[in-house]
């Protein structure tokens, strides 16, 4: 194997778009996951029937289908009913909503880990139903989960490789894309592996200092 340190400093330019790509699918993606699960979350614990229940169904058939077929779905089948949006926007709404679901239940479990006591207390405080939630439920049930909230972060950076099949530019897609007009695959796949685990490892570091800040 001849490793070509020339090759690694013609791709950076590539792995930089490749990179903001990324990061930009990641952050939003997440945001998506955290919201849209939230809102799941408390939907599915509604008293009413007629909403937890088709709730409780449509976010078990995401959660069971795989993400590929939800990608090709939104991004092909969509546009044939009239709904078209960018690659990009697909990609970030499809992982968003597919890990929507995962987040769903890590709410669930951080709400129902909320001691009864705090919702008698806000009971005899005589609390509206939404500043109990705002105030006193939910700030100690996302405290609760952020660090599982972390993981599902890094889960999702593992995927966004997979929106290369979309024709998001990607880390990946950028390096098959320089891989495929040099003839070299060794360094840009080896530079994108590298930053796949500098940007995993600098995730964990973050969200261990945001739970020890939480913790206090």
């Amino acid at each position: 194997m001849n490793w070509d340190w020339n090759a690694v400093t013609d791709f950076l330019p590539h792995f930089r778009d490749g990179l903001l790509v990324t990061l930009q699918a990641l952050a939003l993606g997440s945001v998506v996951s955290f919201v849209l699960g939230l809102v799941w979350a408390l939907l599915v614990r509604t008293p009413t029937r007629w909403v937890s229940w088709p709730v409780g169904v449509v976010t078990e058939f995401i959660r069971n289908t795989p993400l590929l077929v939800q990608l090709f779905f939104l991004f092909y089948v969509l546009p044939a009913w009239g709904l078209t949006f960018s690659a990009l926007t697909t990609g970030v709404f499809a992982i968003g909503l597919h890990y929507s679901t995962y987040t769903m239940q890590v709410y669930r479990a951080g709400i129902e880990a909320v001691p009864t006591g705090q919702w008698e207390a806000a009971t005899a405080l005589n609390l509206p139903m939404r500043r109990t939630w705002t105030v006193v439920i939910l700030p100690q049930a996302v405290r609760r989960v952020i660090p599982a909230l972390g993981n599902y972060v890094i889960s999702m950076l593992k995927d966004t490789p997979i929106l290369m099949v979309i024709t998001v530019p990607e880390m990946l897609s950028e390096a098959r894309l320089y891989a495929q007009e040099t003839f070299r695959f060794t360094e840009p796949l080896t530079v994108i592996g590298v930053a796949f685990i500098l940007i995993s490892y600098l995730a964990s570091l973050l969200l261990r200092t945001l739970e020890r800040r939480l913790v206090r």
